[in-house]
């Protein structure tokens, strides 16, 4: 296993991190999950209010014993937030009592994905007074957060200065969110990337095609080898159920950490022939079409249609693409369907797609039966 360094907390975390949000089928298949990964060098574990019982099944495994010591491994609980206070102090005291711990070695404020939740943070009668007197009385040792939200929403969070770290989506298959990593390395920020592999392209069972692109190598490794080219990002979660998922996506670790001339060369082809799939109708994702009076979040549909029809990615994109209207704030947007023909997008397109056709194309790949988070 390999460590990084996570921004100004000092922490040296395994560049991978178990990930709890799916270790909730028992306590017993969660623990032997967790003592699987601490034995193959993974220190920093992570799970979260909302993740049903993972916090509880995380505590008795630490009670039970993972096989290092406490102060050898970092626990991250993340919480969502509020614009009181007094609910935060309460939310803060029931992870602590289901942790069985007197102190999480990091708190993320879990989901600042609305300028409603960036005015909750910078308020004095928000939820930061309690983490605030959480941090002084010794039960967080270090703070940052989460998000699905916008580029510019995530900049702002970062530009507030008080944080030392961010969870974030950003993978080969969506790099939207590079200047924010750019922002939190200018802020000596660690860096988490979240589900690379699932929200990444579903790349624990990738299509035959994206398969025969990526060869000599898996898009699960190669998605892997990617991120941690970048010095910048410190770890990238890992979401197993089990124990047994645990090996393949670990299989990047015991690599050089630069990536080869012939993984660059792969990722190049990969873009190449995206582009040359797509042709005329190839969205690539400037985000001008913004904002659609009609709430679709275009350039997010049109990823998706993107991956399916160049890579063969259509579960992935029906995955994805069921969750709007269906997800609130974390993942929000109207269907492609919505679509009235007003034209506002057309004239900002730089390259001249036909948006409201390729907007109704996608819904006729991808819709199908509704999809919700995980954990609801």
């Amino acid at each position: 296993m390999r460590y990084r360094r996570f921004g100004k907390t000092n922490l040296n975390l395994s560049v991978f991190s178990l990930g709890t949000m799916r270790c909730v089928t028992s306590a017993e298949v969660a623990g032997e999950t967790i003592r699987r990964a601490v034995a193959l060098g993974v220190n920093h574990l992570e799970t979260a209010r909302g993740y049903g019982n993972s916090e509880r099944y995380l505590g008795k495994a630490l009670q039970g014993g993972v096989g290092v010591a406490r102060s050898q491994i970092y626990i991250t609980t993340k919480i969502p937030p509020t614009p009181d206070a007094d609910v935060m102090k309460q939310q803060l005291e029931a992870s602590l009592e289901h942790l069985q711990l007197d102190y999480v070695d990091c708190l993320a404020i879990h989901g600042i994905n609305t300028w409603e939740h960036l005015a909750w943070l910078e308020s004095p009668q928000g939820f930061m007074p309690a983490v605030q007197q959480a941090i002084s009385a010794g039960k967080i040792r270090h703070l940052g957060f989460s998000t699905h939200g916008p580029l510019e929403l995530i900049q702002r969070a970062i530009a507030t200065e008080l944080f030392e770290f961010v969870n974030l989506h950003y993978t080969y298959f969506f790099q939207r969110n590079r200047p924010a990593i750019d922002l939190a390395h200018q802020k000596d920020m660690g860096v988490f990337i979240i589900s690379p592999a699932d929200k990444g392209g579903m790349l624990y069972t990738p299509p035959p095609n994206l398969v025969d692109l990526c060869k000599p190598f898996s898009p699960l490794v190669l998605n892997s080898r990617f991120l941690l080219d970048d010095r910048r990002i410190t770890t990238l979660s890992v979401g197993p159920a089990n124990p047994q998922e645990l090996d393949w996506p670990l299989e990047a670790v015991d690599q050089d950490p630069s990536l080869t001339d012939l993984e660059k060369r792969i990722l190049e082809q990969l873009q190449t022939y995206q582009a040359k799939v797509l042709g005329v109708d190839h969205c690539r994702q400037c985000y001008a079409c913004l904002p659609c009076p009609e709430e679709i979040h275009i350039p997010e549909v049109l990823r998706l249609r993107n991956l399916a029809v160049a890579y063969g990615m259509t579960e992935f994109g029906q995955y994805r693409y069921r969750m709007f209207e269906n997800a609130g704030h974390w993942f929000p947007g109207s269907k492609g369907n919505r679509c009235t023909d007003c034209g506002d997008c057309l004239p900002r397109c730089p390259e001249q797609l036909d948006i409201p056709v390729l907007l109704r194309d996608t819904h006729r790949r991808l819709n199908g039966p509704e999809r919700r988070r995980l954990w609801d």
